[in-house]
This record gives C-alpha cells, structure tokens and sequence, in this order.
C-alpha cells in the first residue's frame, strides 16, 4: 500500500509485517495485561508507540514496535490503510509524527543552546514519559542524565518488555549517557522529590519534556506541575517542551481529556517562563513535509484566529493543538 499525494509517495507497506519478538508468548502476555489492565491514559502510551512505528519513514525508532503491541499496530494500519484507499487529505498519525520530529528537533536545540563547559552535564526530565524511547535513540543525549516519570506499572512494563526484547534480539544500546526510571504520580505532591531521590539536582542546566500529558491532567494538577518547574529555575538554565490543547480538543472527549489553554503562551510567560514560543501542526517549524495537501485541516485552523472557537466557513468546531518551547533562567548577578 502507497498513496501518493502531489507526487509525494508515502511508504507504507502493503501489508503489516510485525516482528517475531512480538510473537513471543511472554510478549502478547504481558500486551494482553496492557489491554485488560490499564486505563485510558495509560494505553495511550501504546497507540503513541505505534504512530511513531508505522512512521519510521521518517521517525527511526526501532523499538516502538515492541512497545506499542499488536493490538495498537494493526488498528493504527487499518486506519492509515483506509485513509490511503479514500485520499484523505491528513493520514491517521501524521499528527504523531509531527508532534514527535518537533520535540526531537526542539529538544536538540535546547541542548545545544546550554554553555556546558567544564564537563558538566545537562538532565533532561520526561514528564509523563510513557513508551518514549528517545533515551535510546537520540544521538544529541548522549551527555545528557535522562529521567522518565510515570506509573509504576507503565514503568515497570516498559522495562519488562524490553528485556524481555533484549532476551529474543540484538539488545537496543542506549545512547544517553544515563537512564533513570522514577515511579511517581504526578497528582501527588511528592514527584519533584522522588525525581531529587533519584539524582535530579536542580541546580543542573534541564530539560524539562512534557509530550501528551498535560491535557490528562485536571486543571489543578496540570497548573501544579508547570508552577513546580517554573519555581525552579532560579538556580539553573531551563528549557520548557510541552504541548497543550485548546478548549475544543478537550470537548472531543471530555471524561478523558481535562485541561486545556486556549493561551498557552500568555499562561506561561504568567508563569515567569522568557523566550516564549508557540507553533501550531502545519507552522514551517511542525511541517516536516509531511502536510502535502494545501487543504489539509491543520494549515485550514492556521488561518482562522485563535479566538474563534468554530471555523467561520462551515462551523466545524476548531480543535488545536499547540507546541510550546519556553525558557528560564537564573536572575543575573550584579556587582556592586
């Protein structure tokens, strides 16, 4: 299966080939517990993975696959597989795609951007961190002491799945200089310690990475989270990565999605965050070529106000969702 657009020829196969470590019995059991155990949230972890799989025509993630599990695969194909056969104008995933070239490039200039002279290391936080394998396969980490928070049983079946892989195949090396896995919720007030427990020193140039998670989150709880990084920053460079939906992306499913920013720049330059910048999909930033049609939705909400709330040509309600690249800094010290 390919579907060509504009002369662009998009390579997906024309049929699913899944890799045999998928069909070990430890592996479907432990997918299998994914499917009966988790909730929502947590198995949105899984559906990411396979977005990120299905388009490693452009995302090199060798891991996904095995992360995200048969089930999630093949019904992320059939979609992409009927997007294809009906020329849809946007492919399922696309926005995966895009949302993961943006943060991998934004976090690597985030990196590059820190003065770390005399060895010292920067730390890069994934907040909500999922099946997120960035610590595995981005090459601009490798100096970097990478931290994932989440559940305990997301974690814990992350790292069982990829030993279990490491048992069937090759082993994936990591490429960060470190990988710490932190069991925490971050509904409770305790996660900044437990991440302090682990090593996290706050007084070290950070990252902090929140993709997919704020909008899980209750409005409390989200404002806690970026207020308690944003309270941090007095010692340290800071780089702040997150996306955000307005208030009509939640509407699409409301008793899974909660908070929601309409402004999310103005919330957080409120916040003490500098350098503050928003790109929407479709933005010559969030495009990566992967946004043939002129008339696809993302570059057809581009052009309508953030204000409105329903597109002025046929009342279709604007569902968006920003990318967020905001920074702070440690006051600067005057001599006397």
């Amino acid at each position: 299966m390919s579907k060509q657009e504009n002369g662009v020829v998009q390579p997906w196969p024309d049929q699913l080939i899944l890799p045999d470590s998928l069909y070990t019995e430890n592996i479907r059991q432990l997918h299998l517990s994914i499917e009966h155990e988790w909730d929502t949230s947590r198995r949105s972890a899984c559906q990411i993975a396979a977005g990120r799989a299905l388009w490693r025509h452009v995302i090199n993630d060798p891991l996904a696959e095995l992360l995200a599990g048969e089930t999630y695969l093949k019904s992320l194909y059939e979609k992409i597989k009927r997007d294809c056969v009906n020329n849809a104008r946007e492919v399922s995933g696309v926005m995966i795609a895009v949302r993961t070239l943006w943060f991998d490039q934004q976090l690597e200039e985030a990196l590059s951007s820190f003065d770390c002279g005399g060895g010292a290391t920067t730390q890069v936080v994934f907040l909500g961190a999922g099946m997120d394998t960035r610590a595995y396969r981005l090459s601009c980490l490798k100096e970097c002491d990478i931290f994932e928070v989440d559940f305990p049983d997301v974690l814990q079946m992350k790292t069982t799945v990829l030993k279990e892989a490491t048992n069937e195949q090759k082993q994936q090396m990591m490429t960060a200089k470190s990988l710490k896995r932190v069991a925490a919720d971050l509904r409770e007030k305790n996660w900044l310690e437990k991440l302090q427990a682990s090593g996290l020193d706050l007084k070290k140039n950070t990252v902090w990475v929140l993709e997919g998670i704020l909008y899980y989150l209750s409005h409390c709880h989200a404002m806690e989270v970026l207020n308690v990084i944003a309270n941090n920053t007095a010692s340290a460079h800071t780089v702040l990565l997150a996306d955000f939906m307005n208030k009509q992306s939640t509407k699409m499913c409301s008793s899974i999605f909660h908070f929601y920013s309409d402004w999310p720049d103005q919330l957080l330059q409120s916040l003490g965050f500098s350098q503050v910048k928003l790109s929407q999909i479709g933005d010559p930033d969030a495009h990566f070529g992967l946004l043939h049609d002129p008339l696809n939705l993302f570059d057809k909400l581009r052009s309508v106000p953030r204000s409105l709330e329903t597109h002025p040509e046929d009342g279709t309600p604007c569902c968006r969702l920003y990318l967020l690249q905001a920074s702070g800094a440690p006051p600067i010290q005057t001599i006397p």
